[in-house]
């Protein structure tokens, strides 16, 4: 096994059990960046678990996702986002590695891709939807709850507060992506290809009646009036 398929954990947040069916880890992409990652895991009704965005956890993190369910399906959610997804796959053998179309030929560069997020199926909590304007290259994963729905983007959306030292100047003057909710710069060039139909994907979220926030890859959730974050973000495409 290589140094690139063991399992390597990197500095991690506790578990942050955001709900009785969704899960939230915040975890470090290493070195002196200022950059975090999140992993986002639902609850199926059929008890079966859907991890978006994976990130290798300490033992005994991962002992009590696996006490909590089954995990059944590992979303990859865009091409930039597979650093954990091989691992996670030789963890669970059985786990259904699903891709947005448009980013599965990246993706099977580090795993094998079972399916699109087209094959996922339908369950009344945990939903798959490939998110418009971006021509398939990331998909959100939408979590109904008792206290409301949420919604888990992954590069669509960033925010991150701004960080001090030269790491925290590039993220916030040259790539633009800290400083609040935001479509950073990066994403606006490389990930956006329909403005139109992005903002109204945007628009469409914050129209959920019973939004209670949204969760980004990067860093912080969206939980202070989350309809008003996204129609803030859509307003600036």
């Amino acid at each position: 096994m290589s140094d690139d398929d063991a399992w390597k954990v990197l500095p991690h947040q506790p578990i942050q059990k955001l709900e009785e069916n969704l899960w939230f880890v915040v975890g470090s992409l290493g070195g002196t960046a200022p950059l975090k990652r999140t992993m986002v895991i639902g609850k199926r009704s059929d008890g079966r678990l859907v991890i978006h965005n994976a990130v290798a956890l300490e033992e005994a993190a991962m002992k009590e996702i696996e006490a909590w369910g089954e995990p059944a399906f590992l979303l990859v959610p865009n091409g930039y986002h597979r650093i954990d997804a091989r691992r996670f796959k030789d963890r669970y053998p059985a786990i259904k590695v699903l891709a947005p179309a448009g980013s599965r030929k990246r993706i099977e560069e580090k795993v094998h891709v079972d399916g699109t997020y087209d094959d996922y199926p339908a369950d009344a909590d945990v939903e798959v939807v490939n998110m418009e304007g971006v021509n398939h290259a990331e998909g959100a994963m939408l979590v109904h709850s008792k206290s409301g729905t949420t919604v888990a983007v992954t590069d669509a959306i960033f925010n991150m507060p701004h960080a001090p030292g030269f790491g925290g100047f590039l993220v916030k003057y040259i790539f633009a992506s800290s400083g609040g909710p935001k479509l950073s710069r990066l994403a606006r060039m490389a990930l956006v290809k329909d403005k139109a139909a992005f903002r109204a994907q945007l628009e469409k979220f914050a129209e959920i009646p019973d939004l209670v926030r949204v969760l980004v890859a990067h860093h912080e959730p969206i939980d202070h009036e989350p309809k008003e974050a996204l129609r803030k973000v859509a307003a600036t495409i």
